[in-house]
């Protein structure tokens, strides 16, 4: 038999729900975060990897999402820490087996946000044939900038995408060379799961990723979307 709970019931209280701000008012509350693997053929190159025949996803827990420009802390167990700026998908209904043609009406909006990674323990995990987590979904490894509704800016598949460190230019490229569109990503994902309102999806980057350390100063920006800020400490 079961009844409804309050929060007397729990051992402790309930984490507060993970929100991001979006453009003109409001709060999106996220519930899961993908991540879609080596979407630029660029950036696949300066890794080492062959253009794939088909998108992978690994994925970020909610709580490392951090918004509004607040600094991160370099973490711990890495020496290498990089940048990898993206078109972040905020998914706003309901679905699965989502055919493509279909697949842009389960989408809120959009906005730039940043998948930071341990890219030494990635190394490691990769060559020992290991789950990537420890490499991409720690604490503080996904500052996001504010969501713009597609209502608004409707669903950019071109547009310049620019990343900085302390003001010099570190990865330069558009959302035209994404390998797997927008609309194909939420597709081919929403085979494996039901994806819901709440949901991201960050949608890889292109080529330029390198190493950050304290003090800097990390600047992204989508032409047509918005911008992302965030300062390592």
């Amino acid at each position: 038999m079961s009844r409804s709970s309050s929060v007397g019931d729990y051992l402790f209280e309930p984490h507060a729900p993970v929100s991001i701000p979006i453009a003109r008012g409001g709060l999106f509350a996220v519930r899961r975060v993908y991540c879609v693997g080596r979407n630029y053929a660029e950036h696949i190159k300066e890794m080492g990897n062959d253009v794939r025949d088909a998108p992978f996803f690994f994925a970020k827990p909610a709580d490392a999402v951090v918004v509004g420009g607040a600094s991160i802390p370099y973490p711990p167990q890495t020496s290498d820490f990089q940048h990898e700026i993206e078109l972040v998908v905020a998914i706003g209904k309901e679905g699965s087996d989502i055919a493509v043609g279909d697949a842009l009406d389960h989408v809120y909006g959009y906005a730039a946000g940043l998948d930071m990674t341990r890219r030494d323990l990635q190394a490691v995990a990769k060559k020992a044939g290991r789950p990537w987590e420890m490499s991409k979904s720690f604490d503080h490894s996904a500052p996001i900038g504010t969501i713009e509704p597609a209502s608004t800016i409707g669903h950019p598949d071109k547009g310049a995408i620019r990343f900085s460190v302390n003001g010099t230019v570190r990865q330069t490229g558009n959302l035209n060379e994404q390998i797997w569109s927008v609309a194909e990503s939420i597709a081919y994902l929403s085979q494996f799961v039901t994806l819901k309102a709440g949901d991201l999806i960050m949608t890889g980057t292109p080529a330029g990723v390198s190493a950050v350390m304290r003090g800097d100063v990390l600047e992204g920006s989508i032409e047509g979307v918005g911008s992302v800020k965030t300062t390592i400490i």
